[in-house]
Formats: structure tokens, sequence, C-alpha cells
């Protein structure tokens, strides 16, 4: 579930950071980006961390960028709402860079399901 999720969030949100802004097209496919970003988010913190240290014997590292994009997104969202067109953008970056490119960069490392299926 969290690659069906993730997958289209990064063409959409690659898509939405090299277009034209303030659209609507940019604010339709903004709000897919959103929610699939919670549900990526959210679908990650059942996810087991399996490298590093843990809390719980669950959580580890990389489960603080979806809780970054559990807060972020919302926040994003209400500052477009209050046109805090800056607020939004710092936001939406921060969940791109952090939530998909960090994050993801993360999962190809060795000893993740991703590496191994990729290398």
């Amino acid at each position: 579930m969290h690659l069906v999720t993730v997958v289209p969030a990064f063409l959409i949100g690659t898509f939405l950071l090299l277009n034209r802004k303030g659209t609507s097209k940019h604010r339709a496919l903004g709000k897919v980006y959103m929610l699939l970003m919670l549900s990526t988010a959210f679908i990650t913190l059942f996810m087991t961390a399996q490298i590093g240290p843990t809390l719980l014997n669950h959580f580890g590292f990389i489960h603080l960028f979806s809780f970054v994009v559990l807060y972020s997104v919302p926040a994003a969202f209400f500052a477009a709402r209050k046109k805090d067109y800056t607020t939004h953008q710092y936001n939406m970056i921060g969940v791109y860079v952090g939530g998909i490119l960090i994050a993801g960069g993360f999962a190809f490392a060795p000893g993740r399901l991703l590496h191994t299926w990729l290398f």
C-alpha cells in the first residue's frame, strides 16, 4: 500500500513543483497530492523500522518524516486557504523534499526492502 500511494505522490508532486501555481489544475492535483501524502505517512506508521535503533521496538528515525508530513500537509492546506502562499510553499516543498526525496533515498539503503528488490 505504501508504494501505491507514494509513487503517484512523487509523480504529481514533481508535476506541481515544475508547473504554474494557482491554476485550477494545481489546486485539484494539489488536493490529490495532499491526500496521497497523508495516506503514505499514515501507512508508514504501521511499518516497523528495519534498520537502526527503534522506539517501542517499532519506530525508527525514518518515522520522523511521517510525523513531519502529518503536520506539514494540514499546515500547508490551511495556509493556502488563508492565502498565506509563502507558508504553503514552505510546507509543501518540505513535504516533497523530506517526505519523498530524503525518506525515499533512505528507503533504498542496504538492508531495506526496496534495496533488496532493486539490487
